[in-house]
């Protein structure tokens, strides 16, 4: 007789409402389990009435409510009494959780009931956030539950070696994998570079286009960027920065720097274009797990200039396909960028070796890795054949 189809079920604060690279990181997961493996998945997520794109797989929606001061995210109110049943009948071999939320922990508790495995995946530095919106002195608090959340995981899928270290310290030794990303090299290409879309967006040639690459949210490290920018040109550089990208803070960082261009969202070749034409990235955020801009912007033979943590160290080799600067100090970043102003041929040499660097980062070689994890943990727990009772206690603890 055949195997069974394998059976997933995705927990993620958000798979299509808004778009980062989390949310397209899961898409990919869920594409390459239904295309390539032949899994089923259904994915368990808040919606909204106007998505910001189509989702791959099937989508149940949760409960939910919009956050506080981001009205543009939805904050998970855990499971309700359809969703779990809905989860109970659809029987999952894995439980894959991706946001350590109410919904994640519940989802935590369903799984250990129905004896299912447990793979988290880390996509987001939630802890880094909270300096940002003035709530520091809660830091130790949300550490407290992360480390708790992760530990009670069969595996955890770090996104970098240096975030897998870090897991590694809070007691999870052996169970910490790697679930890097990928790029598309096609579309990101040094080929698209465009010098007449530069100049009709006000970029002159011997202007050096600094490019802000991403969401347009403060966590991002928007004022340490136009600090930079604004030290630059303090130095007499002839700068311009490009802003590829949108946000809720867009009007804040127009009126912050305003001779800046802006491109608004992107995407395709467009977006591709837009970054080609830039010729350093600034990355100042210290909130990212992996940095997809990163490596999207390497990929487009832009050298990359950016905050010395573990999302950027793991992208960026110093002195050859970009520089790592003190994360919070705007100097670091000034003579980092200037730098390369003044050496042309560095800067050329840094952008052919971050274009080559980038074809180590394979999407189906990142996904296959999730692949193996989950395979890990089945042969470790084997498949969950839940008894009926089970079932319906499981279902009843809700």
């Amino acid at each position: 007789m055949s195997r069974p189809a394998l059976k997933v079920a995705l927990f993620t604060g958000n798979y299509n409402y808004t778009k980062d690279g989390s949310n397209q990181a899961l898409n990919r997961l869920v594409g390459y389990l239904q295309d390539v493996v032949g899994a089923d998945v259904r994915i368990y997520s808040p919606t909204t009435d106007h998505p910001a794109f189509d989702p791959v797989g099937e989508l149940i929606s949760i409960p939910s409510i919009s956050v506080p001061g981001r009205p543009e995210y939805r904050l998970a109110l855990g499971l309700n009494h359809a969703a779990r049943q809905n989860i109970i009948s659809f029987a999952p071999d894995i439980v894959h959780l991706s946001t350590p939320d109410v919904l994640g922990v519940q989802a935590q508790k369903l799984a250990r009931q129905i004896g299912a495995p447990v793979i988290a995946s880390l996509h987001t530095r939630f802890e880094t956030y909270l300096d940002y919106y003035g709530v520091g002195w809660l830091e130790p608090l949300l550490k407290r539950h992360l480390d708790s959340f992760y530990r009670q995981c069969d595996y955890v899928l770090a996104p970098s070696p240096g975030v897998a270290a870090e897991l590694e310290a809070i007691g999870l030794q052996g169970r910490v994998r790697l679930f890097s990303r990928g790029v598309d090299r096609d579309l990101f290409n040094p080929a698209r570079r465009d010098m007449a879309w530069r100049r009709v967006n006000g970029i002159a040639d011997d202007e050096l286009a600094v490019l802000f690459f991403g969401r347009i949210v403060v966590e991002k490290g928007l004022g340490l960027f136009a600090d930079v920018i604004d030290g630059l040109r303090a130095r007499g550089e002839k700068v311009r920065a490009l802003i590829v990208g949108d946000g809720p803070a867009r009007a804040w960082f127009a009126g912050r720097l305003p001779d800046a261009v802006f491109t608004g969202f992107l995407s395709g070749p467009d977006l591709a274009r837009a970054v080609a034409s830039s010729d350093v990235l600034v990355n100042p955020s210290v909130t990212e797990a992996f940095g997809n801009v990163t490596l999207e912007a390497l990929a487009a033979g832009v050298p990359a200039i950016c905050a010395d943590v573990p999302a950027h160290a793991a992208l960026v080799r110093p002195g050859v396909t970009g520089l790592l600067c003190q994360p919070t100090e705007a100097q670091s970043y000034i003579e980092a960028v200037s730098t390369l102003i003044v050496d042309p041929a560095r800067r050329a040499a840094m952008s052919e070796a971050a274009r080559a660097s980038s074809a180590a980062y394979s999407w189906s070689a990142a996904l296959s890795r999730v692949v193996d994890t989950y395979m890990e943990a089945l042969s470790e727990h084997g498949r969950p054949a839940p008894e009926p009772q089970l079932m319906a206690r499981a279902l009843a603890a809700g």
